[in-house]
């Protein structure tokens, strides 16, 4: 007895260290391990990174997996019910031998019956009925559905790294700027010195021309710190886990360009893009038909779930007298059929036309939201390229604002340095400078956002 215990024990500690250690290996599964950033990372790559480790896309992959599950469950056939009984008659008699005579041969006396029965489980009737084929129908919908709004949760989420890989582009251009106007300033501040130390200059513009030096150090630590928080949010949306490594973009991305499909495009032509192609959209229409289904399998659900069974029964042989005989063998077929006589479905069917006129009332509001939100990044990505077309003028014409106000700027620097123009001047050239150059870098991220929220609004990649 103490060996068997022992074994037992031995047991249960094994089987208790196989679920300890299956656990964790189950959670690796779900959990991404963390991700390593390159050291310059590219559009692609960051899209890429995104879709195999997004936390929130995996997510989504979840959620679709759950609708594989319930197909599975729609179709499954019912178990059929295997059933077992065994009992004694208690007054039976067999210490009589008279009583187990049977056409007088002497026989065995047993108080003993058994029966076993199977019964169906109304699957036949089930598949029969049309509820089988109503339920996988309903299902298979929710599936698709399923399915569209992960896909439309990737052009969501596609949307937000795309825009945040923007913002570190912009950021990134904005630190380098900031170091050279710091840099240019600090080499101004030193020139200006010298004429100090010379008396070509009063003291007020030495200090002018320094507090200008220690404002373009302030707006460098500003860009910088601008960078490291765009950087962050960017490994957030990629699914970075603990510590940030530093990283660059290619800041190319936001060089301006046309891309080929919109440049013939019209509101009306994106939007008919769009109603082809927008997901959440797709999905609002499978979501319909499963309501439909649902309806429909709910109406059906008044037809009896009709059981079809057979037992099979035998038990003690026996002879005469008041102990007469227990039990022949026996088979017996039978039907159990729930009458509908006091609730006909009425609460599910009220609840599945619920579901198909919500279903059906979202599909309206998100067709008018996508109106809204092809209209609206349309004209924001009109807006935006009318922005950076100023900002860089005609190609033959040599340039627009923005090289408009740097050539001010290095006019007025020759100017200054040589003590043709005043320090105000000079100031005030470098500001507008400044202020245009990072307007310039806005605009340009501003224009790729609108692109990237009007693909997400047609649904569509419009960069090819």
């Amino acid at each position: 007895m103490h060996v068997r215990t022992l074994r037992l024990f031995s047991f249960l500690l094994g089987f208790a260290a196989s679920i300890a250690t299956a656990r964790p290996a189950r959670a690796g599964e779900v959990i991404p391990a963390p991700t390593q950033l390159p050291t310059t990372l590219s559009l692609n790559d960051a899209l890429r990174m995104f879709h195999a480790t997004g936390l929130d896309l995996l997510i989504a992959d979840a959620s679709t997996r759950s609708a594989e599950g319930a197909v599975k469950i729609a179709g499954a056939v019912p178990n059929p019910t295997f059933s077992a009984s065994v009992g004694n008659a208690f007054t039976y008699s067999t210490g009589d031998p008279t009583q187990c005579m049977a056409g007088g041969s002497s026989v065995s006396c047993s108080p003993w019956i058994y029966q076993v029965g199977l019964t169906d489980s109304s699957a036949i009737v089930d598949s029969l009925s049309g509820k089988r084929t109503l339920r996988l129908k309903a299902a298979r919908n929710a599936l698709a559905a399923a399915k569209m709004s992960r896909a439309d949760a990737e052009r969501t989420l596609a949307l937000q790294v795309k825009s945040a890989y923007a913002q570190v582009a912009q950021a990134e251009l904005g630190y380098k700027f900031a170091r050279e106007i710091a840099s240019s300033n600090a080499t101004t501040l030193k020139k200006t010195q010298e004429r100090y130390k010379a008396g070509a200059i009063q003291e007020g513009e030495l200090m002018r021309v320094e507090t200008q030096k220690l404002e373009s150090d302030q707006a460098q630590d500003t860009a910088a710190n601008n960078l490291e928080d765009a950087r962050y949010a960017l490994a957030f949306l990629l699914g970075v886990r603990g510590r940030v490594s530093d990283f660059d973009v290619d800041t190319t991305v936001l060089d301006y360009a046309t891309p080929a499909p919109l440049q013939s495009a019209t509101a009306v032509s994106l939007l008919r893009a769009a109603f082809d192609h927008r997901p959440d959209l797709i999905a609002l229409g499978y979501q319909r038909a499963s309501a439909e289904a649902q309806i429909a399998l709910a109406k059906r659900q008044n037809f009896p779930n009709i059981e079809l069974g057979v037992t099979y029964a035998w038990g003690g042989y026996g002879g005469a007298g008041t102990n007469g005989p227990l039990q022949t063998p026996t088979i017996t077929f039978g039907l159990t059929v729930p009458l509908p006589i006091f609730y006909q479905q009425g609460g599910e069917i009220r609840q599945a036309e619920a579901a198909y006129d919500t279903s059906a009332l979202q599909q309206a509001k998100t067709t008018a939201q996508v109106v809204n939100d092809v209209s609206t990044a349309f004209a924001n990505f009109t807006t935006a390229k009318h922005l950076v077309e100023r900002m860089e003028g005609p190609r033959r014409a040599g340039g627009g604002l923005l090289q408009s106000a740097k050539g001010a700027f290095e006019t007025t620097a020759v100017l200054y340095e040589r003590g043709a123009t005043t320090l105000t001047d000079y100031l005030d050239a470098l500001r507008t400078y400044i202020a245009t150059k990072v307007e310039y870098i806005g605009d340009l991220t501003n224009y790729w956002t609108a692109i990237y929220q009007l693909e997400a609004a047609v649904g569509m990649d419009l960069r090819k």
